[in-house]
């Protein structure tokens, strides 16, 4: 990502959920810089959450004439009580609604989408062996339009000013690889879920999915347990011990019961903290941001790319065997035998679960 910015000629789109100030942060923003020098235009479309860690010096230093700077959904208040009570008390919703797509677009020539964030979790200059398990994908060709689209959407939605760049002149030559981006917009578009239901439910060998909050639908739940039942190869990658939201794990590990009795295997990475959101389902393959969580897809801007290839699943399935080797498998026997205490973590935690999903947006759509 940092080459494509050096190597940047007309424009930058950098679309962030996570950004936040500390050694990562100070490398892009030097980056973004001596492009803005260039004479590169620069857009950069931040969460207003996301970027709370973003120190008002950093964002200085992004006051640039050629570096033009949006905040997604601004929030009322920083307090965090304040926030609370306007949630529960006053049940306005508005600051609930999130940004969480993870962009980074070059001169319409190459995009980046994935789960990654400009944190140094992610790169630990002190601990490199800490920096969090993510997974990004490089995009070029026809379906960088769309990429484009998407950013300017979000963009002119919450900018005083439109942009308008000048339409896409890619190769429409393909070398057999068909992609697509799905999208999901709290209540507007649910066409990943779609396509994720889909796959599963056509899938003849494997459905191989990482996520890092597993708190699925019902739909994705019976979709994975059919699959496993009718001999197809399920496996869910999700967080061990280390998580950056440990309630959401013990949330999660609800379900496990009955997706192990129907087949499916659960896999909990051990070494360092498992943010990649990545699904295989036989040749087809989806990367992005979304985590397929309840949460996520009624609250959240999201986008995945999805490819259907053969030699990149096969490398995807690389991918996915070289941490499974660093996991620990829980079996059916396994989770019945587990503590009263990871069960009543797993009962508390649900209710909590439970009490924010009944937080509905009452605004007319």
């Amino acid at each position: 990502m940092l080459q494509a910015i050096d190597s940047a000629q007309r424009y930058i789109l950098l679309e962030m959920y996570l950004i936040e100030s500390g050694a990562v942060a100070e490398r892009f923003i030097d980056a973004m810089l001596d492009a803005a020098e260039r004479g590169v235009r620069i857009y950069l479309l931040f969460d207003d959450f996301g970027a709370l860690g973003l120190k008002q010096g950093d964002r200085e230093h992004l006051r640039h004439r050629n570096i033009h700077t949006v905040y997604y959904n601004p929030l009322a208040s920083y307090s965090r009580l304040y926030n609370l009570y306007k949630i529960l008390w006053r049940h306005i919703y508005r600051g609930l609604h999130r940004d969480h797509r993870k962009l980074l677009l070059v001169d319409g020539k190459v995009a980046f989408a994935g789960g990654t964030g400009v944190v140094d979790e992610f790169d630990p200059p002190a601990h490199p062996e800490k920096r969090w398990r993510e997974t990004m994908v490089e995009i070029h060709g026809p379906v960088l339009k769309d990429w484009q689209l998407l950013f300017l959407e979000a963009w002119n939605k919450h900018a005083r000013d439109t942009l308008d760049l000048p339409r896409l002149e890619v190769d429409e030559t393909s070398n057999g690889q068909q992609g697509r981006v799905t999208v999901n917009e709290m209540y507007r578009w649910r066409g990943m879920q779609r396509s994720l239901n889909r796959h599963i439910k056509r899938a003849e060998h494997r459905v191989w999915l990482a996520t890092a909050y597993f708190v699925p639908s019902w739909n994705l739940r019976r979709a994975l347990k059919q699959a496993a039942r009718k001999g197809v190869d399920v496996r869910i990658l999700l967080p061990g011990p280390i998580t950056d939201h440990p309630g959401a794990r013990h949330a999660g590990r609800r379900y496990y019961r009955r997706l192990l009795n129907n087949g499916a295997r659960i896999f909990e990475y051990q070494p360092r903290f498992l943010h990649a959101k990545t699904v295989l389902c036989d040749n087809w393959v989806a990367i992005g941001s979304t985590n397929y969580d309840r949460w996520n897809l009624q609250w959240n801007l999201e986008a995945n790319q999805e490819i259907h290839d053969h030699d990149l699943a096969v490398r995807v399935r690389q991918v996915f065997e070289q941490d499974f080797a660093h996991c620990r498998e829980y079996t059916y026997e396994d989770w019945r035998h587990r503590s009263w205490r990871l069960r009543m973590m797993e009962w508390f935690w649900r209710r909590i679960e439970l009490l924010s999903l009944t937080l509905k947006d009452r605004r007319k759509k």
